[in-house]
C-alpha cells in the first residue's frame, strides 16, 4: 500500500487514502509501508475481526451439551478424528485468520487451566462480540462496551458464587459431576459405572493441590471387548515385555526396583584401545566384565528385589544373570513412566545398583506380563498400597471409539478434580447462564449511561447456552428461554432445560451438576477474548512472501534449496 502525502497550497492538511496526514513535503510521495500490504481501519477492522471470531464459534456450536452432534476432522494424511470436544475440534483445525487464533489460543487456556468448558467460553465469547457489533453500529465506542463487559463479568462472577452449594466430601456428589461431563460422548448407558471410575482415580491420586494428570493417569486403551470391561487399576501398566522367556511371567507380592541408569557394559569411545597379547588375557578380560555384571545382579538380589525396570540398557550378560535369580525385568522404559511407578509403589529411583538397598524398593500385591490382542504383551503392575498414580484400562470397539472414550474421561477427571478441590458446585442444563441473564437485566437498570448497553448485551450473550442446549436436543429454543425465564423469576434459579422433553427441571434434583470453577472461568475467558478483539480497530497486514522459482526449477517443485557448503 502507498500512502502519499500533498501539501495543500492554502497550508491546510489533506488526508491521504491511508487516513494519515503530513505537511511540507511539496506533494513528494512517502511510503511508510511495503507494497503491498493491506490495512483495514475502525468499524470495517471491527466487523472482519467480529466475523472471524463468530466463524470459530459456529464451527462448534452444534457439539454442545449432552444431545450435540459430532464433528469428524480429516488430517492431509487422511487420518480421521470423530470428537464433540471442542477443545479437540480448535485444536485440530487449521485455522488462518489471526483473530480466530486467539479465539482458539483463549479456548487452549481455558482447557488447559480448567479442562473443560472450552465450547461454552467460545460460544459466550462469539455472542459478546455479536451483541457488540450491534452497538458499535448504534455509535457506542467499543471502550464504553468494553467497560461495561468487564461490570458484567464482575457480577456474573458474584452470582454465580450465590448460587453455588458446598459438597465437599460428597463422593456421590462428585459421581454425578463425572457423569454430567461424560454425557453426550456416546456412553449414557454406562456412565455410573464409568464415573465411578473416574472419581475413585481422582480421589486415588489427589492429594488437596492441583496435579498434573498427565503423571498421575495413565489410560491404557485396549481395542476389543466390551466398554463395560474397563476398570482402575491402582499401579500401571507399562507397555514392554519382559526381557528373557525363561524369566518369571508372574510376580505376586513384588518387590520393585527402578533403575536410572544400566545394566549393561560401557561402550568405549571410538578412538579408545586396549591391548592385549595373550589369549589368556582376553579372557580374563571378558571375566572382569561378566564379573562386574555379576555383583550387580547379586546386589540386586540380596536387597530382595523380584522385578527391576531400568530406564536404560539390559545388556545379555545381565539378562542372564536376571534370569538365573528369578527376577522379572524389563528395559527401555520411559522416563515418565518411571515416575509413574515411583507414585504408585513407593519406590525410589535408584542409579547405583551395588548402593541399592531393601528401603528403595516399592510393592505392588502383582507384576505380570500378559497378552494383549494377537502381537502384543503388557506388564501389569496391580494392587499397589495407597497409590498416587494409576491406571484407568478401556476397552472398546475400535481405536476411533477409544480416543474418543479417552477424551471424555479427561475432561470428566479435571473437573472432578476442580471439585475435590473447591468443593463448589451448581446446577447444570443452562441453569446458571438464565440466572446471570436475568440479574444482569435487573443490574444494568442502575446505569444511566451507555454502558448500560454494554451489560444488556452480556446478559443476552449468556442465554446463548440453554439457547444452544434446547436447539442441539431438538426443542424449540424460544419456548425453552422462555419456560426458564419464567421459573428464574419466581426465583427457582436451579431450574435448567429438561433434555427428555424440553421443559424447565430442577436440576440439582435431576443430579445434573457443574464445579463453580469451569462456569467462572468460562465467563472470565469468554469476556477476556471479547475485549481483546474489540480493542482492535486498525489491521496492518504485510504481504505474504511467494516461492520463487530458479531457473529451470519447477513451480510444483517446493524442496528445500540446498545447504551452503561449511566453511
Amino acid at each position: 500500500m502507498r500512502i502519499t502525502y500533498i501539501e495543500p497550497q492554502n497550508g491546510y492538511k489533506k488526508k491521504s487514502r491511508g487516513g494519515l496526514s503530513l505537511a511540507g513535503l511539496s506533494g513528494i510521495p512517502v511510503i511508510i509501508l511495503k507494497e503491498g500490504t493491506r490495512r483495514e481501519t475502525g468499524k470495517e477492522a471491527q466487523k472482519r475481526n467480529i466475523q472471524a471470531a463468530k466463524a470459530v464459534a459456529d464451527a462448534i456450536r452444534s457439539t454442545l451439551g449432552p444431545k450435540g452432534t459430532d464433528k469428524m476432522l480429516i488430517s492431509s494424511s487422511g487420518d480421521a478424528i470423530i470428537t464433540n470436544d471442542g477443545a479437540t475440534i480448535l485444536r485440530e483445525m487449521d485455522i488462518e485468520h489471526p483473530v480466530a487464533k486467539m479465539i482458539v489460543e483463549v479456548a487452549k487456556a481455558q482447557d488447559d487451566e480448567i479442562g473443560d468448558g472450552t465450547t461454552t467460553a467460545v460460544i459466550i465469547a462469539a455472542e459478546l462480540l455479536k451483541g457488540a457489533e450491534g452497538l458499535i453500529d448504534q455509535g457506542v465506542h467499543p471502550t464504553v462496551i468494553v467497560s461495561g463487559f468487564k461490570q458484567a463479568r464482575i457480577k456474573a462472577q458474584e452470582y454465580l458464587e450465590g448460587l453455588s452449594i458446598d459438597v465437599s466430601g460428597n463422593k456421590e456428589m462428585l459421581i454425578k459431576i463425572a457423569e454430567t461431563a461424560m454425557t453426550g460422548k456416546g456412553i449414557d448407558v454406562l456412565g455410573n459405572k464409568l464415573s465411578k471410575i473416574v472419581v475413585d482415580a481422582a480421589i486415588a491420586v489427589t492429594d488437596n493441590k492441583r496435579i498434573d494428570l498427565e503423571e498421575s493417569v495413565k489410560i491404557v486403551k485396549i481395542p476389543g471387548g466390551s466398554l463395560d470391561d474397563s476398570l482402575i487399576n491402582y499401579g500401571i501398566v507399562i507397555e514392554k515385555d519382559r526381557l528373557h522367556p525363561e524369566m518369571p511371567k508372574k510376580v505376586e507380592n513384588a518387590r520393585i526396583m527402578l533403575l536410572e541408569g544400566s545394566l549393561e557394559l560401557k561402550k568405549f569411545s571410538s578412538d579408545a584401545k586396549i591391548t592385549i597379547t595373550e589369549a589368556k588375557n582376553l579372557a580374563s578380560f571378558k571375566e572382569g566384565e561378566e564379573k562386574i555384571l555379576r555383583e550387580q545382579v547379586e546386589a540386586i538380589s540380596k536387597a530382595g528385589a523380584n522385578v527391576v525396570f531400568c530406564q536404560k540398557g539390559i545388556g545379555l550378560t545381565a539378562q542372564h544373570y536376571l534370569t538365573k535369580y528369578g527376577i522379572l525385568a524389563a528395559r527401555r522404559v520411559k522416563e515418565e513412566e518411571m515416575q509413574m511407578l515411583a507414585k504408585a509403589t513407593g519406590a525410589r529411583i535408584v542409579g547405583d545398583v551395588l548402593q541399592v538397598s531393601n528401603k528403595d524398593l516399592g510393592e505392588a500385591a502383582l507384576v505380570e506380563e500378559r497378552k494383549i490382542g494377537k502381537d502384543k504383551n503388557m506388564i501389569f503392575v496391580e494392587g499397589c498400597k495407597d497409590a498416587k498414580a494409576v491406571s484407568i484400562i478401556l476397552h472398546g470397539v475400535s481405536e476411533q471409539f477409544l480416543d474418543e472414550i479417552e477424551r471424555a474421561f479427561e475432561d470428566a477427571l479435571n473437573v472432578v478434580l476442580d471439585v475435590i478441590l473447591s468443593g463448589k458446585i451448581v446446577p447444570g442444563g443452562g441453569a446458571p447462564e438464565i440466572m446471570i441473564a436475568e440479574k444482569l437485566r435487573q443490574y444494568a437498570s442502575t446505569f444511566s449511561g451507555r454502558e448500560q448497553l454494554a451489560i444488556r448485551a452480556f446478559a443476552n450473550a449468556t442465554e446463548a447456552i440453554p439457547f444452544g442446549l434446547a436447539e442441539n436436543a431438538g426443542f424449540d429454543p424460544v419456548d425453552a428461554i422462555v419456560a426458564l425465564r419464567s421459573k428464574h423469576s419466581h426465583g427457582l434459579n436451579n431450574y435448567g432445560i429438561g433434555m427428555d422433553d424440553g421443559e424447565p427441571r430442577d436440576m440439582m434434583a435431576l443430579g445434573v451438576v457443574e464445579p463453580l470453577k469451569v462456569k467462572i472461568q468460562a465467563i472470565k475467558s469468554a469476556t477476556e477474548a471479547s475485549t481483546m478483539v474489540l480493542r482492535v480497530d486498525d489491521v496492518i497486514a504485510a504481504k505474504r512472501e511467494e516461492f520463487k522459482t530458479k531457473p529451470g526449477q519447477s513451480p510444483h517443485d517446493y524442496t528445500r534449496p540446498p545447504m551452503p557448503p561449511m566453511m
